[in-house]
């Protein structure tokens, strides 16, 4: 009896403090059971209390405790006796190393740091705040409002995909093929739309663009390769490519994006976001895009082209892909569905010349084999039956509502700041005036519950001209909150103004 009262006491303060990945309470309350018993919290062969006793010492239902503890019988963690009701089963730990006494630390004395061929926690990286969810005004980028996500589509989708016929497919071991069904999808749906027509060979998918980026980075560069990157622009791309070559150069641009420049024309490979520029928004014309086509043909270049959100376009025609415009395959597409759908599904896809994409699935083979094949599977079920295009059509009336929003909020609050004129996107860019320093601005707004992001990050070279700019992203923020998150950022610059 008393065994059980200890076991009823462990529970009750464990339960409030464990959240748990269950969506559910039921889930919850089995989730820190099985937590317990596997820790030895709860020591085999010990007498479970009743589901009475416990649900009034949780504070829940007996029924959601009385399931819980079914499942766990169920699983083989509970085991239940004639005359002891439930008791935890000694034989679930069988396997388990013995937690008894704590590990050491080890101290082999070895610099590790010397041995490092490459110190890539040097690198300059964009960084947000993991808890960006606890602000009150979540100006990031890269990040989704989930009252928007199609969550009873994807759903569905997911459901299917677990039917048995489905699940033949794509829970094999696909050593180094993609998901047939994704693939298809890409080939037949995704890839029209851009005006761009594929074989199957010729595409390979991969986890989001920055996987792309280093596979071509370790395919294609070497130490001696000379790559060119807009500046400013994507700092994971930038950091691919500098993790191979010493000759990675910015490449200047104008309004209109990358010029077709000399320093362009100087370059083996040339990574371009001409959809909509990152980070700037910009939306390369069609003139320039045939510039940059035949400066590349010209100078013998190549063009790693990032259709960087394209589908995201408030006038509803987006220009033609660079690929789609190329006629001698020098240009390499990556497009993604991270982008637009959900940023943590990481699925992007290659598009380039057969010959290329065997040897970039050799090398993804080492490292992953193949993109998580459920996932894919469920994406190409959602872009199948129509989902993925209303959700665009969705994003795009939701994107142009709250771009407006802020741009009025911005005449009124911040005049002096200019936003980069856009046609699409889940972004804007922002310089302010010359003195700014968006480092110092980001640390006042974030005290005031504002998440904005320094542009600083995005040039090739920190100076104090470029910390005028900043960028501000509206995917992850709901439009009635936008007009009050600017006055928060005209409250943090005079702040900043009086202090200096």
């Amino acid at each position: 009896m008393r065994q059980k009262q200890e076991i009823t006491d462990i529970w009750a303060k464990l339960f409030p403090k464990f959240s748990g990945n269950s969506a559910t309470l039921q889930g919850r309350v089995r989730e820190m059971m099985v937590h317990s018993i596997l820790m030895g919290l709860i020591p085999p062969g010990a007498k479970v209390p009743t589901s009475r006793a416990l649900s009034s010492a949780l504070g829940l239902s007996r029924n959601t405790v009385s399931l819980a503890l079914q499942v766990l019988v169920d699983k083989g963690f509970l085991i239940a006796s004639p005359r002891s009701g439930l008791i935890v089963n000694g034989d679930i730990l069988l396997g388990q190393a013995d937690r008894s006494a704590p590990s050491e630390p080890m101290t082999a004395g070895l610099k590790w740091s010397e041995r490092f061929k490459s110190h890539l926690i040097n690198q300059r990286n964009i960084t947000k705040p993991a808890n960006w969810q606890d602000y009150a005004y979540p100006f990031v980028y890269g990040q989704f409002d989930a009252s928007l996500v199609p969550l009873k589509d994807w759903r569905a989708c997911s459901h299917q995909a677990l039917f048995v016929p489905a699940v033949k497919k794509w829970a094999q071991n696909h050593i180094d093929r993609d998901s047939e069904a994704l693939v298809e999808q890409i080939q037949h749906r995704l890839l029209p739309a851009r005006g761009i027509m594929a074989r199957r060979d010729e595409i390979l998918v991969t986890a989001g663009s920055q996987m792309a980026c280093y596979l071509l980075a370790n395919v294609l560069v070497d130490k001696k390769t000379v790559v060119g990157i807009e500046d400013p622009g994507y700092p994971d791309a930038r950091n691919n490519f500098l993790l191979r070559s010493d000759h990675v150069k910015a490449l200047p641009m104008d309004a209109d994006g990358l010029t077709a420049s000399r320093a362009m024309g100087q370059c083996a490979y040339v990574f371009v976001t001409p959809s909509h520029q990152c980070p700037t928004t910009v939306t390369m014309p069609l003139s320039r895009r045939q510039e940059i086509l035949e400066l590349a043909k010209k100078r013998d270049v190549v063009l790693f082209e990032d259709d960087h959100e394209s589908e995201l376009n408030f006038s509803g025609r987006p220009l033609p892909a660079l690929k789609s415009l190329d006629t001698d395959g020098r240009v390499i597409y990556l497009g993604s569905l991270s982008k637009t759908l959900v940023h943590g599904l990481r699925i992007g896809y290659i598009v380039a010349p057969a010959e290329l994409i065997r040897e970039l699935r050799a090398l993804r083979r080492l490292i992953m084999r193949h993109e998580a094949t459920n996932n894919s599977h469920t994406a190409s079920l959602f872009i199948a039956q129509g989902h993925h295009d209303a959700f665009m059509r969705k994003l795009n009336v939701t994107y142009k509502e709250r771009r407006e929003i802020l741009t009025r909020a911005f005449s009124k609050y911040l005049p002096d700041f200019e936003i980069v004129p856009s046609q699409g996107g889940s972004g804007a860019w922002i310089k302010g005036p010359e003195s700014l320093n968006s480092q110092s601005l980001a640390e006042l707004c974030a005290a005031r519950g504002v998440l904005i992001e320094p542009g600083d990050i995005f040039f090739s070279k920190s100076s104090n001209k470029n910390q005028a700019y900043f960028r501000l992203g509206y995917s992850a923020i709901h439009g009635s909150l936008i007009d009050a998150g600017v006055r928060e950022i005209q409250q943090a610059y005079k702040d900043m103004k009086i202090h200096s």
